[in-house]
């Protein structure tokens, strides 16, 4: 029976063994793949790592080497001498990257050399290992457990530009979190001290899915966890407190106990008062460069209301609060984002932004319009935002394909107040994104003499400031009009500019996390709209059924139905119409002479077959589709599902009919 010492060295082992050996074995096998798919390679292995057991197995495997080697074999031995006394036992790892190759859809690159043996690896990368141990006083489910037994809670994290995503776990009081993530710092971290000026926090975000695939972000938190650097064995166990959204940004939601461990162990440790005092300084030099921007946009502000009266009742947006209660310069908000092979045009990245689904503020009494913008990360985390996050997300994108690109605040054609994107080419002619539909605009600047632009052609009515990330201009023009609007930045009678020194102080103070990357959907577009389909024709027989109606479906037209899906979603990315002349002559041939012909096209973000069938109910047109009653009535549906990165598809579908026109 093994001793209760012998028990604690087999939990040590086991933890810095294990991570050790596997983080170079894992780096080995991921270098082999393209820069794009290394984070969502990391995420395989970490849920592959929950399946299939590995640690119950690598605790047995130490235990036999323990029992061998007695108290010889030490956690704190240097990365060498542990990784020869585990050799005997590497097909663990060997299995568990077996079953990734086999199961997953990353491609694998073959084009290295073979890599060197895990023997004689060298570990030249260190590693934050987060381990979320359990969560608590999630209390404000306690009256939502009985309406929520499917309902689940997810964790997402964001470190340095990585991203992980937990296992879904039922929602509870106390949610029962247990897993394990390793985010990468870069090669040139080879120090405590190195580690000692890594600033960012990590970010942690605690959404809500309910039965139906609805989101709710329950809360977002920014933890410091360079108090493991004062540790012996580079780790450091904390509760932290998950604060709410919005008005709720004060009051804790829950607790999430972490561990945070530095691996591999580095054998050496930093005072507990440097540690503090290094993180006191930066707190203190943020707050005075807080403080310093504060006091000049006080500044600006007054000579900006000095050039006009009129100027205090403009849209000049300078801060915004974000989930978590702080406020902070709007250009904060932006970065320029690269979607690599994800999303390959600008065109491409406006279509993805409009698929994500708008939702309104939430707010608690009243009905003033709230002054709330979400981070990259709880936007992309739950899937839904306003305008403004909107706009910030599709701004960032363009800004990522080298575009001079800016977040317009100003109001619409009604007066409401709204955010939209502008990019500015170099002859001065200005296009206007849409972010929530992906529509674009073309704004010509007027000349001195020429008519302004007809007020019908866009839907924005006026604009009061535009800002990057670095640069802010407040609209001094006579008249915030948007038809008359001169975009010449560089015109200091028409835009009042911010330092850009300032802006990027202010931005530097905030120590933000890094803007994530995107990540691939690892939905099969094919096997999603063949599953949707079968869904909407079971749906229509039973309705049919009902009625006491048949239901003949006509396979052959329902392909024929394909290539105007496929235009209607090419016409929304790119602005071109194309394969509707093909489409129609299939038709032609397909309907026989004496039939009438009716199809009805919609298009959803979501694959909900039940949802999807209910609204389409509610258009007449659809409704004589499905309920129609006649002779020889074929009946046809097709479902096509476009996939985009962060699990956003559009879905597209099209019921459709023949039948005998009978006069």
């Amino acid at each position: 029976m093994t001793t209760p010492s012998v028990r604690t060295i087999t939990r040590k082992y086991t933890t810095v063994s294990y991570c050790s050996i596997f983080t170079v074995w894992g780096r080995e096998k991921m270098s082999r793949l393209p820069p794009e798919k290394i984070e969502e390679v990391k995420q395989a292995i970490h849920d592959q790592l929950n399946r299939e057991g590995i640690e119950a197995k690598v605790e047995e495997a130490v235990a036999a080497l323990l029992e061998e080697n007695g108290d010889d074999v030490e956690p704190e031995n240097d990365l060498p001498q542990r990784r020869r006394h585990f050799a005997p036992h590497e097909s663990i790892v060997d299995e568990l990257v077996q079953s990734l190759q086999m199961t997953s859809h990353f491609p694998i690159r073959h084009d290295r050399a073979p890599e060197v043996p895990i023997t004689t690896a060298k570990v030249t990368q260190v590693g934050l290992s987060v381990r979320v141990l359990r969560g608590k006083a999630f209390v404000d489910q306690l009256a939502a457990e009985d309406n929520s037994l499917c309902s689940t809670f997810t964790l997402y994290l964001y470190f340095r530009g990585q991203r992980f995503k937990s296992k879904p776990v039922p929602c509870s009081c106390d949610p029962p979190f247990d897993e394990t993530f390793l985010f990468d710092f870069p090669p040139s971290v080879t120090l405590l001290r190195d580690l000692l000026g890594v600033s960012e926090p990590l970010h942690v975000v605690v959404i809500k899915t309910d039965a139906l695939g609805q989101r709710e972000l329950i809360g977002s938190h920014h933890v410091e966890w360079r108090r493991a650097l004062a540790s012996s064995t580079n780790q450091f166990a904390m509760a932290t407190e998950i604060h709410g959204v919005g008005a709720q940004a004060g009051i804790a939601c829950g607790i999430l106990e972490i561990l945070f461990k530095i691996v591999p162990c580095m054998g050496a440790r930093l005072k507990d008062d440097v540690v503090t005092a290094q993180v006191s300084l930066e707190q203190g030099r943020s707050a005075e460069q807080q403080r310093l921007f504060f006091a000049y946009a006080k500044q600006w502000w007054r000579e900006y209301l000095q050039c006009r009266p009129a100027h205090a009742s403009r849209l000049v947006k300078v801060f915004a609060q974000d989930e978590t209660g702080r406020s902070r310069l709007v250009c904060s908000f932006l970065t320029p984002l690269v979607g690599g092979r994800l999303i390959e045009s600008p065109r491409a990245a406006a279509r993805f932004v409009s698929l994500i689904e708008y939702e309104r503020t939430p707010t608690v009494g009243g009905d003033s319009k709230p002054e709330l913008w979400a981070s990259m990360g709880a936007f992309l985390s739950k899937g839904a935002g306003n305008c403004e996050d909107h706009a910030v997300l599709l701004c960032s994108l363009l800004l990522g394909f080298g575009l001079d690109a800016y977040v317009c605040i100003g109001t619409k054609s009604k007066g409401t107040a709204h955010a939209w994107v502008a990019t500015i080419g170099h002859s001065g002619i200005v296009t206007f994104w849409e972010s929530l539909t992906g529509h674009r605009y073309t704004h010509q600047r007027p000349e001195l003499g020429e008519p302004t632009i007809r007020s019908n052609d866009i839907p924005y009515r006026t604009v009061g400031c535009v800002f990057s990330h670095e640069a802010f201009y407040a609209n001094c023009q006579p008249t915030d009009a948007l038809v008359s609007c001169n975009f010449d930045l560089t015109d200091a009678a028409c835009w009042k500019e911010m330092n850009p020194g300032a802006i990027e102080s202010a931005c530097a103070a905030l120590r933000q996390p890094s803007f994530p990357t995107l990540s691939r959907s690892t939905l099969d577009p094919a096997v999603a709209s063949h599953k949707l389909e079968q869904e909407l024709k079971t749906l229509a027989a039973e309705h049919r059924s009902v009625l006491g109606l048949t239901s003949h479906w006509n396979d052959q037209l329902s392909y024929y139905l394909a290539p105007a899906l496929s235009s209607y979603e090419l016409e929304q990315s790119t602005g071109v119409s194309v394969g509707n002349d093909e489409f129609q002559q299939a038709v032609r041939r397909a309907v026989p002479s004496g039939h009438t012909f009716k199809a009805f096209p919609i298009q959803f973000i979501h694959a909900n077959s039940r949802r999807i069938f209910a609204t389409a109910m509610q258009s007449t047109t659809c409704k004589e589709i499905v309920e129609c009653n006649g002779d020889q009535v074929d009946l046809a549906i097709r479902a096509s599902v476009v996939v985009y990165p962060e699990a956003i598809q559009a879905v597209w579908i099209m019921f459709a009919c023949t039948y005998r026109s009978i006069i």
